[in-house]
């Protein structure tokens, strides 16, 4: 049985597909939406489409983009000698957020997952290595997820990276801020005592 009218079902259908939303939470966006002023739903709609029509691959590190460079790619005051690679643009936002990192990046979008059909060629690791042929290159940090799709991609990264002499690191993991001991798994708490530092 329908309970909305057409154009109501199909905006809670539209937001419906967006990843992480549920019916009811598409509902409650949707209801929301109709519920805004007119200019304030127009400039949401422009601000999707816009970002849909201008965005882009960063021409260096493969983030998303309006601009031909990022803005960290841009940067002179940038250590443009030393790149993190991530699996995606969120990742990047993490490491920003610490306000630590001083390198540049390179993002893969996705990581080699043999089992769900992702291989190298799927994923920006051709961009990296051209990347590393032309560029100045001091230090590889491969900073992809603990999970096994980030430790194969890793491992694939070193091996291609290591012939040609650039240092390549793994960022440490380990046991969370927080954490207890005797509640985390046997793979974490391995990493955690081999990425052990000096007090």
């Amino acid at each position: 049985m329908e309970y909305y009218s057409k154009q109501i079902g199909d905006l809670i259908a539209a937001l419906s597909h967006l990843p992480g939303i549920g019916s009811k939470t598409a509902q409650r966006l949707a209801f929301h939406i109709l519920s805004m002023p007119k200019d304030q739903v127009a400039h949401l709609a422009k601000a999707i489409t816009d970002a849909r029509e201008n965005v882009r691959y960063c021409k260096e590190c493969m983030t998303l983009t309006d601009e031909e460079l990022c803005p960290i790619c841009r940067n002179p005051k940038r250590n443009h000698r030393q790149i993190m690679v991530v699996e995606n643009p969120r990742d990047l936002a993490a490491y920003e957020k610490t306000g630590k990192y001083e390198g540049v990046y390179h993002v893969l979008h996705g990581a080699i997952s043999p089992m769900n059909g992702i291989g190298p060629g799927d994923i920006k690791l051709k961009e990296l290595m051209v990347r590393l042929q032309k560029e100045d290159i001091d230090e590889v940090i491969i900073a992809t997820n603990s999970s096994l799709e980030g430790e194969t991609t890793a491992m694939y990264i070193s091996k291609l990276v290591k012939p040609s002499g650039i240092k390549v690191t793994r960022i440490a993991s380990g046991v969370p801020v927080g954490g207890d001991i005797e509640y985390i798994d046997e793979v974490t708490l391995l990493r955690a005592l081999e990425g052990r530092t000096e007090l």
